[in-house]
């Protein structure tokens, strides 16, 4: 597998995410200090602390995609590990952050790192488990889990828009999609989501198997892997 990545958006991510992870983390003692040493400063110590909070969560969301710990394109590369060469791999390199195109079919994979047990039920996706240390992870380490069916179907679209403007119509395969939850700690319990919901082990498996079903042809696959090449070079 050929693996195609924009290290350069990557890098400076990554850097953003750790400076705002430090400047907020800086913020929130320096309010805590202010709030023991100066209890009658408390309007600015509460207004520091949102400050805080808010410059933390933004770090937290450039970390949690471009930070070097548990960097999602790595992570999904390494599970990928395998595909033959006919398969690339592209990280921040096309219309979805993540896009593998090869014989396997256009996938567009979209990772998250919550752990506990996600469920899909009712229309409703849900995180459970953990205890006090889950609540504690999503109110100041976590993200919370959204709607990852929106996410990735604007993705999608993102992707199938491109393939309308750079081929032919009778040339432009269908564009899939897996939500992948990268956290070993995580349980993944949504065999009835509306998109097939992995965790990393379970991707190179769930990908195999519906291209088993339907794969696509070397001038299809070569289409698409030109028209990005020529787009994003």
């Amino acid at each position: 597998m050929q693996v195609i990545s924009n290290e350069k958006l990557i890098e400076r991510n990554s850097k953003i995410g750790l400076y705002l992870s430090i400047a907020g983390a800086v913020l929130l003692a320096v309010d805590a200090y202010l709030g023991l040493a100066k209890p009658e400063l408390y309007t600015y110590t509460f207004a520091g602390l949102i400050l805080g909070f808010f410059v933390v969560q933004i770090g937290l969301y450039f970390t949690n995609r471009w930070g070097r710990v548990r960097a999602p394109d790595k992570l999904l590369t390494q599970a990928l590990k395998g595909f033959d060469k006919r398969h690339i791999l592209y990280h921040y390199s096309s219309p979805a952050s993540h896009l593998l195109v090869g014989p396997s079919g256009v996938w567009v994979l979209l990772p998250k790192y919550q752990r506990g047990t996600i469920t899909y039920e009712k229309n409703r996706w849900k995180q459970r488990g953990g205890g006090i240390w889950l609540a504690y992870l999503k109110l100041m380490a976590q993200e919370g889990l959204g709607r990852p069916d929106l996410e990735i179907a604007t993705e999608v679209e993102a992707v199938h828009s491109f393939l309308k403007k750079h081929l032919p119509e009778e040339d432009i395969p269908p564009v899939k999609a897996a939500l992948v939850f990268t956290n070993p700690n995580t349980e993944v319990k949504a065999d009835n989501a509306p998109i097939p919901t992995v965790t990393l082990k379970g991707l190179k498996e769930a990908i195999r198997k519906e291209a088993k079903r339907e794969r696509l042809s070397p001038e299809k696959f070569t289409a698409v892997q030109e028209a990005l090449a020529e787009a994003y070079k």
